[in-house]
């Protein structure tokens, strides 16, 4: 069973994301703000991160950069996850280090199939 890092600082979305992925049988641990991922990604050791970008202690975007910097997590994959749609947002995801992007609301069937490509090449830590 792969093992996934939420980081959703808005309970709501936090909620509902990791008992959907709960249901599709990922594990999921759950950090809510910038610097509890980057350090929960450190002793978890995902095999994939799910990252909103806008967060409170350290944004998405520094955590992105922090956690593709570390040897250690450095080849786990990041979907970006944001609210932020507009034109140059997700290269500017890409450009922090993260694999893939989606905007919020989330469309959890299109989510699934991000997460399921990005495991499937295999590129995280187990």
């Amino acid at each position: 069973m792969a093992k996934i890092l939420l980081v959703e600082d808005n309970e709501m979305n936090r909620d509902m994301l990791s008992r959907r992925l709960l249901r599709k049988g990922y594990g999921v641990v759950v950090a809510v703000d910038g610097g509890e991922g980057v350090q929960k990604a450190a002793t978890d050791m995902p095999d994939l991160i799910l990252l909103d970008m806008s967060l409170p202690v350290l944004d998405g975007w520094e955590a992105a950069r922090q956690l593709k910097a570390s040897p250690q997590t450095g080849s786990i994959p990041i979907i970006a996850l944001t609210a932020h749609a507009m034109s140059g947002d997700r290269e500017a995801a890409l450009d922090a280090g993260c694999d893939d992007y989606d905007t919020k609301p989330i469309d959890f069937p299109g989510l699934l199939g991000k997460i399921e490509a990005l495991l499937s090449r295999g590129t995280g830590p187990s």
